[in-house]
């Protein structure tokens, strides 16, 4: 009898509270994230909340500071750290650097990231944060919400894996879209494309089960 594979490892890239991260160790917690294990948290920045929520759960965590370090001297400690652990799946947890194509192409199909609005809405370079919210409320949509994604070279253009809808009010303010959006989508859609995609790790099946074809448009 073949011994039982052991969850898919899994990093967890952050540069803030966290949040997105503790909806992943809560679902861990609750076994609704049983393909992937979360073996390791890196942060960008020393203060990040999130390297807290982290170390309450016991999971290994440590930040390597971008600003002490060039891009590509932050990425080789960032690919060590990853290969040391024996890392096989990345979630960009509220991650605010842009990785490059020798990050990306080291996990081929193996990065995802969650963005806070119905991609292709909203994204792309300079859409993060607040901001997404304070654009969506600007040109007065009624309906914005969440999407988890494959990471490419591309800024929010991978392929879909998820999307979820939410609501816009007309009282909204960018912080309450914000927090409507973390709780009612983020949240949510994380752990399950985390789930989604170890399971198909574990299986041996590619990240995405049907076909994608990028569009050059030049």
């Amino acid at each position: 009898m073949l011994a039982e594979r052991e969850p898919v490892r899994i990093a967890c890239l952050i540069s803030g509270g966290g949040t997105n991260l503790q909806a992943l160790l809560d679902a861990q917690a609750s076994g609704a994230l049983v393909s992937g294990h979360i073996a390791l948290v890196i942060s960008d920045r020393e203060e990040a909340y999130g390297l807290v929520r982290a170390e309450k759960s016991g999971c290994k965590a440590f930040a390597i500071p971008r600003k002490l370090h060039t891009r590509d001297a932050f990425e080789d400690q960032l690919l060590h750290a990853l290969q040391r652990e024996r890392i096989e799946l990345i979630v960009l947890a509220g991650f605010l650097q842009i990785l490059s194509e020798r990050v990306i192409q080291a996990y081929p199909g193996r990065i995802i990231n969650v963005h806070p609005s119905l991609i292709p809405s909203f994204c792309g370079e300079g859409y993060y944060g607040l901001r997404v919210h304070e654009a969506a409320l600007a040109r007065g949509v009624k309906i914005t919400g969440a999407t988890v994604h494959i990471v490419n070279e591309i800024p929010d253009g991978g392929p879909i894996l998820l999307q979820k809808a939410v609501d816009v009010f007309a009282c909204d303010t960018p912080e309450t879209l914000q927090r409507r959006v973390m709780e009612q989508a983020e949240w949510i859609l994380l752990p399950q494309a985390a789930e989604l995609v170890s399971s198909r790790l574990l299986k041996g099946e590619p990240t995405l089960v049907y076909p994608y074809t990028e569009e050059k448009h030049g």
